[in-house]
């Protein structure tokens, strides 16, 4: 019963962990690579599609995303979908291939983006503590319903804690390797 709860906690928090870095993965820090072109969909035969299922994204060189749509047709589509995104990219198309070089980031826009990836990172620790929350709930129910004694509910929530320190500590380290990444030239 309690190792249920412990392990639905966990990997409940580990997939905040993971949804914490995919959203980092969308915050660029200057340097070209394919997940920044992750969100964005482009039509295809009426349906929305990501742009990894249309085309092939590759990195050139520190500073150049190139896109090379599998269908000719798809050029024109991809390109407008990349200046329509809030990325701000302007693609240029050369024949079937379409280079995106990423602008150098400015001091302002990096700060910009540093209160950005500490939001994201509070979005992580608060879903983190959610999820204690719930297990301690779960906890309290099992105590009231008498299936644990209260010695075993004491443990178990200080388990439920430090399961969710380990996590919120793994959630700054995160937040200090993307700011460091952010901020390095």
């Amino acid at each position: 019963m309690i190792s249920d709860i412990q392990q639905n906690a966990a990997t409940r928090m580990d997939k905040s962990i993971e949804a914490l870095k995919h959203e980092f993965d969308k915050i660029r820090t200057g340097r070209a690579h394919p997940s920044l072109l992750d969100q964005i969909s482009v039509p295809y035969y009426g349906n929305e599609s990501t742009l990894s299922q249309v085309a092939n994204i590759a990195v050139e060189d520190a500073r150049t995303l190139t896109v090379t749509p599998w269908e000719k047709n798809m050029v024109s589509v991809i390109e407008k979908a990349i200046l329509k995104s809030d990325l701000g990219l302007n693609p240029a198309t050369n024949g079937m291939v379409i280079r995106i070089p990423l602008p150098a980031l400015t001091e302002e826009r990096r700060r910009n983006l540093v209160k950005i990836v500490k939001n994201e990172a509070e979005n992580g620790r608060v879903s983190i503590r959610n999820i204690r929350r719930d297990a301690n709930t779960e906890i309290k129910d099992a105590l009231k319903d008498k299936k644990i004694s209260e010695d075993e509910a004491r443990g178990a929530e200080e388990k439920i804690q430090k399961l969710t320190d380990q996590y919120v500590k793994e959630v700054e380290k995160l937040l200090e390797t993307k700011e460091a990444d952010l901020m390095s030239i």
